[in-house]
């Protein structure tokens, strides 16, 4: 998909093609389309997260508590597979495997949403690190750190959508 395509789609097609984007968020990119058209997947990137940078607390909550927890066997979206299989989260051992599922709902039930990490790049080590790492942050801190991890799980995704 070019950048030029995706200038021309109408907003319910420009939504479609990039709705998976921002995890089962498709607002995102149907509010994002008012600001075409964009130079380039960087352009792309920014007015979309300048949508979720804008949006109300509630649907910020929302678009983090869409992602999937990391590691999870449940049905996940494609684009959330690939990119946790690239990090070996889909080789765990038994005991590796329960390891993170403890630390994910410890971290849900602290912080009232999944614990978000761009998984590009990483292994199943440095995961597991960051939770055990960002476990001991405040709601604050944590809430900024997983949206800025949203947006870099958008981008990864984007760079690999377009050409």
């Amino acid at each position: 998909m070019t950048i030029a395509h995706l200038n021309s789609l109408e907003r319910a097609e420009f939504a479609s093609a990039l709705g998976w984007v921002f995890e089962h968020s498709p607002w995102v990119a149907e509010r994002a389309w008012v600001m075409r058209p964009f130079a380039d997947a960087h352009a792309l990137h920014r007015a979309m997260v300048d949508q979720v940078e804008r949006s109300l607390p509630e649907e910020q909550l929302a678009l983090l508590r869409a992602h999937p927890d990391l590691g999870t066997r449940a049905r996940v979206s494609e684009a959330s597979s690939a990119e946790q299989a690239g990090a070996g989260l889909d080789q765990l051992t038994p005991a590796e495997f329960e390891r993170l599922r403890a630390l994910n709902q410890a971290y849900r039930d602290k912080f009232g949403f999944p614990f978000l990490f761009a998984v590009k790049g990483s292994t199943k080590h440095d995961i597991l690190e960051a939770l055990e790492r960002r476990a001991r942050s405040s709601r604050e801190e944590e809430y900024l750190v997983a949206l800025d991890q949203v947006y870099r799980i958008a981008r990864f995704r984007l760079e690999d959508t377009l050409h």
